[in-house]
């Protein structure tokens, strides 16, 4: 089996997460500078078997999708062009960013560790890539 990569797409920074080739957990891989994203999955699939990228969908309390949505589609586009043989997927990220900050605090991540932004984005990632995983367990 391939794993699978977590995207959680911001317009400065991204964090990433990938799964075990059995796709049953899922951990935080990177997060860099979102121009950086692409030339860091083009490497990173190289070496390892990735079976789909599961992009994070921003939506409103009200089920709107985000102002950053534009983005994340022209981001997508170019994903798409630059792995034609992995599928992507949407799965809804409301309130990661919070929950993350939570299990930092939760994990005993002291302050200054916290403040790392990047840190949110990569914990994040891991959120959402690690609820797709349950969802997809609870589906079937």
């Amino acid at each position: 089996m391939a794993c699978l990569v977590g995207i959680d797409f911001g317009t400065k920074r991204t964090g990433l997460s990938y799964t075990d080739p059995n796709q049953i957990i899922a951990s935080g891989l990177k997060n860099l500078p979102t121009d950086e994203v692409i030339t860091f999955l083009e490497v990173y699939c190289q070496k390892v078997q990735v079976a789909s990228f599961i992009v994070g969908q921003p939506l409103q309390k009200d089920g709107s999708p985000s102002a950053i949505e534009g983005r994340i589609q022209e981001f997508i586009h170019i994903l798409k062009k630059k792995f034609p043989n992995q599928n992507i997927e949407r799965y809804d990220e409301r309130f990661t960013s919070k929950v993350a900050f939570q299990a930092m605090i939760d994990g005993g991540l002291k302050k200054k560790q916290r403040k790392e932004k990047g840190m949110i984005d990569q914990v994040s990632a891991t959120l959402i890539l690690q609820s797709y995983l349950d969802y997809k367990l609870n589906k079937i």
